[in-house]
């Protein structure tokens, strides 16, 4: 599950990839289980939910550059992108508004664009969250 974002950003509306996963971790009792990766470069956090293991990642690249760090985190974990949720913002959706996509193409979003990019597919599941336009 990689949370998009800027990551020098974070409480921004364009960062809610990244505070959702930091949502997502403490739900989990992983809050604390960050750890940067130079790998990847990229803050994961390893967590397990209803008999899954999840890898957590919040990129520390900037937003057109997410991809990169999708793309190797996926080569180390034996990821294919079919098995890669991403968290991103929306702003055609109202405020707090949520859905999720399948596939498809990045409709604008250069985070996702850069994801489709580096992994050479558009098969990622995205929880898109709405953040309206300003």
């Amino acid at each position: 599950v990689a949370g998009l974002g800027n990551y020098g950003l974070r409480g921004t509306r364009h960062s809610v990839g990244m505070a959702v996963l930091e949502r997502l971790a403490r739900q989990l009792a992983v809050g604390e289980g960050w750890r940067a990766d130079g790998r990847c470069c990229a803050d994961v956090a390893l967590a397990a939910a209803r008999g899954l293991e999840l890898v957590l990642l919040k990129p520390r690249r900037l937003m057109n550059l997410n991809g990169l760090s999708v793309a190797s985190a996926a080569e180390i974990y034996s990821l294919c992108p079919e098995d890669i949720y991403l968290v991103h913002d929306d702003l055609d959706k109202a405020l707090g508004k949520v859905a999720i996509k399948l596939g498809g193409s990045a409709r604008g979003h250069n985070g996702v664009r850069s994801c489709i990019s580096a992994l050479h597919s558009n098969e990622m599941t995205r929880l898109r969250v709405g953040i309206g336009r300003p």
